[in-house]
């Protein structure tokens, strides 16, 4: 799930990613146009969910994805929109 929160005097977005991918010890959101070095770690709750905050720039694109257990890759269902990556596959887009 993705949340916006958006503000009137602020120029940017506080965007909260929650995630739960079934046998998962840890979870990471990658890309958010970092050139995919920098990972961001959600914090696993007690439900199973793993979750974190950002703040991202408004008008802006951000292309992602999650890194389960440091070897399956996945999308978010809840994205704005997918685009196609270099691999063949695709990746999560958030739009603010």
């Amino acid at each position: 799930m993705i949340q916006k929160t958006y503000f009137k005097t602020k120029d940017y977005c506080k965007v909260k990613f929650s995630f739960a991918p079934e046998n998962a010890e840890t979870v990471e959101v990658i890309g958010l146009n970092s050139d995919w070095q920098n990972s961001i770690v959600l914090k696993k709750k007690k439900d199973g969910t793993f979750s974190a905050e950002v703040s991202l720039p408004k008008d802006s694109q951000h292309q992602f994805k999650y890194l389960v257990n440091k070897t399956e890759w996945l999308n978010d269902a809840d994205a704005d929109s997918v685009a196609p990556n270099v691999f063949g596959g695709t990746n999560s887009v958030i739009e603010i």
